[in-house]
């Protein structure tokens, strides 16, 4: 975070989920986590100035966005502000794209420590506001942090996104399947969205490792770096703060 001109400025850190697990279903339909979840280097720039309105930047060719979540976070904490968002990391690619823009926007207005309201956003904002590393479970609003670990990834995102919202439901059509790999949503993924086959493919083929879907998808990441076309090598983070 930085202060300058009267801007300040706020990062907000792409999150890679390494193992996922679906364990329950709650009865306002909420999904049971248990998950571990880390922060990138790949990271949007939130600048906050006087005024209204969003700008957005982007910096990357699979930038998608929606800005709902950053409106979302700016009307929850009663806050008005013109916001130019720098987007590096894609929405709808399992990152957290918007949850980071959503968390960022909580750190800025002093509210990132109250976890309710982080949770009112999105599950995957709790974590995004802490950051490092960190063992989620409840519907992502229980964070248990870990020591963070010096590590590099390579992602490759696809030039589309696969809805969060979708492959949930798709995962109780299926009857809550387990996978074979650590994410269980992978098999709803792919049958929300056969093409993530493709990408799957194209990553573990050039790299002779079996790739692991980021969340939801649609990114498809291994660890390690492995530089190549359409790739993102990145490295953790520690927390925020």
């Amino acid at each position: 975070m930085g202060q300058a001109g009267g801007v300040e400025v706020q990062f907000a850190r792409a999150k890679l989920t390494l193992s996922l697990r679906v364990v329950g279903v709650r009865d306002d339909g909420y999904h049971l986590l248990d998950a571990e979840m880390v922060t990138l280097d790949l990271a949007d720039t939130l600048l906050f100035g006087a005024g209204d309105g969003i700008e957005l930047i982007p910096l990357v060719d699979t930038v998608r966005f929606e800005p709902s979540l950053v409106t979302d976070a700016l009307a929850a904490v009663g806050r008005r502000s013109f916001v130019r968002l720098e987007k590096r990391i894609p929405v709808g690619a399992g990152l957290g794209g918007g949850s980071a823009d959503a968390a960022a926007v909580l750190r800025w207005a002093g509210r990132a420590d109250d976890v309710a309201l982080a949770a009112s956003l999105g599950a995957d904002v709790p974590f995004c506001c802490v950051g490092g590393r960190a063992r989620v479970t409840g519907i992502g609003d229980e964070i248990a942090s870990l020591p963070v670990e010096d590590r590099r990834f390579t992602l490759l995102t696809p030039p589309f996104g696969v809805s969060t919202a979708a492959v949930y439901a798709k995962w109780d059509a299926l009857g809550g399947p387990t996978a074979d790999g650590p994410n269980d949503l992978e098999p709803a993924a792919v049958a929300v969205e056969p093409r993530l086959v493709q990408w799957r493919d194209r990553l573990g083929d050039a790299t002779g490792r079996t790739p692991v879907l980021a969340g939801s998808g649609s990114t498809w990441f291994i660890e390690g770096a492995f530089p190549g076309e359409g790739r993102v090598v990145t490295r953790t983070e520690a927390p925020e703060g």
